[in-house]
């Protein structure tokens, strides 16, 4: 089965037993995120927050957010790549950052990764909703 969806994702979660398999679930689609250019690896770009680096490379088109992101460790990118299953492609006035983190805790996330990823991940919510807010005056 191809993962694709956030609903996927939930799915391959819940046919798993034991959060190994889960936690090489998230590293393969960490790995599944198009490269990000060198070029974007800023500080503009970097999620403030996460002990790892993490970077989100936001731009606006068609009324749509889109996200490129990259980190230097694999279950942080592999978490980047979830919260972008989230928000990815939506309009700005459309990204929650309430209901993002709603469903990434409906996987358990928090019982299971470190205090820091956990904060880490907190922050990238925070990043895209911020972006989402500035983006909003653009869409019109």
């Amino acid at each position: 089965m191809a993962i694709t969806t956030f609903d996927d994702v939930e799915a391959e979660f819940d046919a798993f037993d034991d959060w190994d398999d889960r936690y090489r679930l998230i590293i393969a689609l960490g790995q599944a995120l198009p490269a990000m250019d060198p070029a974007l690896k800023t500080d503009a770009n970097k999620v403030r927050g996460c002990a790892s680096q993490v970077w989100l490379h936001p731009t606006l088109e068609n009324g749509a957010l889109h996200f490129t992101a990259d980190s230097d460790a694999a279950i942080v990118k592999g978490l980047v790549a979830l919260v972008l299953m989230l928000a990815d492609g939506r309009r700005p006035a459309d990204i929650d950052a309430g209901a993002i983190k709603a469903r990434l805790d409906g996987l358990g996330l928090s019982k299971h990764l470190s205090s820091n990823r956990t904060q880490g991940l907190a922050s990238m919510i925070g990043r895209i909703d911020a972006l989402a807010r500035q983006s909003q005056g653009q869409t019109a």
